[in-house]
């Protein structure tokens, strides 16, 4: 994994350079964002996954719908940003598991849930970048609502995320890579904690 965070602070550090980007960055490397899981047990739920997931996010989005009229910043910012709400959210824990082999019970590590700041999950992302720089309307509607159908709030029956997708077309496309990074490249990259 230590491959994905070279590339992340590659691509943060050529493309993101409005003020306050570094000390995001640097605050980033501050939480255990290099080394979160991406979920609990869906894609990336292993050390690594979250970085690993933001880059795959940010070359599906890069790949699928880059042209010379996008801004590339806006691109690398709404990518490799849009879940840092997970950074300090994952807690490795035990639970007892029976081997099937030896037919004992086994402690086994796993990820859990220890959200520390209960905001939401692309509002919170939003809450934390702007806590280091500004983000243009349509990054801050993007990273928003880049979880779409899976987000509480369209659950629930909101129809803002479908007025976010018509007003602002960069919010479809970080929607979109997110779920081929998800679905498409991250399909196996689940294990337990620390090799187990």
């Amino acid at each position: 994994m230590e491959d994905y965070r070279r590339q992340f602070e590659e691509i943060y550090t050529q493309n993101i350079t409005r003020p306050g980007a570094d000390r995001l960055l640097a605050w980033l490397k501050t939480t255990d964002f290099f080394t979160a899981p991406a979920s609990t047990r869906f894609h990336g739920a292993c050390a690594g996954g979250l970085v690993m997931h933001s880059v795959n996010v940010y070359n599906a989005m890069t790949e699928h719908f880059y042209t010379a009229e996008e801004n590339a910043e806006s691109f690398a910012i709404c990518a490799l940003l849009h879940d840092i709400c997970k950074a300090n959210f994952y807690k490795v824990s035990t639970r007892n598991v029976k081997n099937d082999e030896t037919g004992q019970w086994e402690k086994v590590p796993f990820y859990q849930v220890e959200d520390q700041l209960p905001y939401g999950h692309g509002e919170k992302s939003v809450y934390l970048i702007e806590h280091f720089m500004r983000l243009k309307t349509a990054e801050a509607v993007a990273i928003r609502w880049h979880m779409g159908g899976f987000d509480d709030a369209v659950r629930g029956g909101s129809y803002a995320a479908s007025d976010a997708y018509n007003r602002y077309p960069l919010a479809v496309k970080l929607h979109v890579a997110d779920l081929i990074a998800t679905y498409l490249l991250e399909q196996g990259t689940s294990s337990v904690p620390n090799g187990h």
